[in-house]
C-alpha cells in the first residue's frame, strides 16, 4: 500500500497541465482524463514510478501497461513499426487504438511497464488535456485506469478521489470523460497483425486500413502481450527455485531483505536490501534478466512476503518457475 499523501486537485488549464507534467517528470502519480476514462499516470521510463502504479491500484499481477505518447513520431521512437502498424497509426491516432510492436533500440519504456517483454504497447490518446500533458512531460506515460484493482473504472475526478485519495499525488480534473469502450489492441510483431482485444475502433475499419484480415486471438491464449489478456511472464532459461532460505552451490541468488548468513555467490542480486516491496517490484524484471543472461542452471529466490506488492511479485515468480 502507498501513502498516506496529500492528493491535489489540479485544474485543466495551462498551470494545472504544467504542474501535472512536472509531477510526472519527478516520479509522481497523477490521474489524467482520456477519451474513455481517467488513467493513473506515471513516467513509463521509471521502474519505481511504474511500481507505484501497481501499489496504488493494489493490482494483483504485473501485466504489460499501455504507454501513452503525444503523437506518432514520439511513438515511433519507442517501437518498431512495420507497414501495417504504420498504416494503423496514421489512420487511427490519436484515438482508441493500442499497437503492440517490437521495442526499438531507443525504447525508454521500462522493463516493469513492459512486463519483461521485448514488445511495447503504445497509444496516442485523443483527449486534448491528456495530449497536452504528454507533450509537456516529454516522455512515455503509463496510464491504466485510475481505480483500485477490481473497482469500476472512473469517468469523473470524484470517482478517482473516492478510490485513490491519499494514495496518489494529484488528479487533473477536466470534468466527466466521454465514456466509451477500451482501446482496440492490435499486435504487429511480424506476420499477419493480430487483434488482441476488440475496442473503440471496429475490426472492419482496422482491416480496411491495412487491406487484410486480422488474426483473432482468443482470450486465454498463451501470448500475454497486452493489458486485458492472460498475464504474461518473463520466462528465464534457468530453472527457478522459490522460497529459498539460501543459495545452494552453483545457484544464482535473487535476494530480498537482509539476506541469509554466509557468503553469497558471485552471481547475486538483492531486490531490496531494506525489504521495500515497491523497490523490489521496480527491480524485478531487470534483475531476473541480468541473472539469467549469465546462464546459471538455477536461480534461487528468497521468500517474498505476501502483502502489498508482494502478491504481484509472487504471482510473477510462480509463473517464471512453472514447468516449461
Amino acid at each position: 500500500m502507498t501513502g498516506p499523501r496529500q492528493t491535489q486537485r489540479l485544474s485543466a488549464d495551462q498551470a494545472g497541465i504544467a504542474a501535472a507534467a512536472e509531477l510526472l517528470r519527478t516520479g509522481k502519480l497523477v490521474a489524467l482524463p482520456t477519451e474513455t476514462v481517467y488513467g493513473l499516470a506515471a513516467d513509463a521510463s521509471d521502474d519505481r514510478a511504474v511500481a507505484s502504479i501497481y501499489a496504488a491500484k493494489e493490482r494483483p499481477s504485473f501485466n504489460p501497461l499501455i504507454s501513452h505518447l503525444p503523437d506518432v513520431d514520439a511513438a515511433r521512437r519507442q517501437g518498431l513499426f512495420d507497414a501495417p502498424a504504420l498504416a494503423l497509426a496514421k489512420a487511427f491516432w490519436p484515438g482508441p487504438l493500442t499497437l503492440v510492436v517490437p521495442a526499438s533500440s531507443s525504447c525508454t519504456v521500462c522493463s516493469l511497464a513492459r512486463a519483461g517483454l521485448d514488445s511495447v504497447a503504445l497509444r496516442v490518446p485523443s483527449h486534448p488535456v491528456a495530449r497536452a500533458v504528454l507533450q509537456a512531460a516529454g516522455r512515455p506515460i503509463a496510464a491504466p485506469s485510475a481505480n483500485r484493482s477490481g473497482r469500476v473504472s472512473p469517468t469523473q475526478a470524484e470517482h478517482v478521489f473516492a478510490d485513490l485519495d491519499g494514495r496518489i499525488d494529484a488528479v487533473l480534473d477536466a470534468g466527466p470523460t466521454a465514456v466509451g469502450v477500451e482501446s482496440s489492441i492490435v499486435a504487429c510483431l511480424g506476420g499477419a497483425p493480430r487483434l488482441l482485444r476488440p475496442g473503440g475502433v471496429p475490426r472492419a475499419a482496422l482491416e480496411a486500413a491495412i487491406g487484410q484480415a486480422l488474426v483473432i486471438v482468443e482470450e486465454g491464449g498463451t501470448a500475454p502481450l497486452a493489458p486485458g489478456l492472460l498475464a504474461s511472464h518473463y520466462a528465464p532459461r534457468a530453472a527457478v527455485r522459490l522460497d529459498a532460505e539460501a543459495p545452494r552451490p552453483g545457484e544464482a541468488w535473487l535476494g530480498f531483505g537482509p539476506g541469509p548468513d554466509g557468503a553469497l555467490p558471485a552471481l547475486a542480486f538483492n531486490l531490496s536490501p531494506s525489504g521495500d516491496l515497491t523497490e523490489a517490484a521496480a527491480n524485478l524484471f531487470a534483475a531476473m534478466r541480468h541473472l539469467d543472461d549469465q546462464r546459471p542452471a538455477t536461480i534461487a529466490i528468497a521468500p517474498i512476503p505476501m502483502r502489498g506488492l508482494g502478491e504481484a511479485i509472487n504471482d510473477r515468480l510462480r509463473r517464471a518457475a512453472a514447468p516449461r
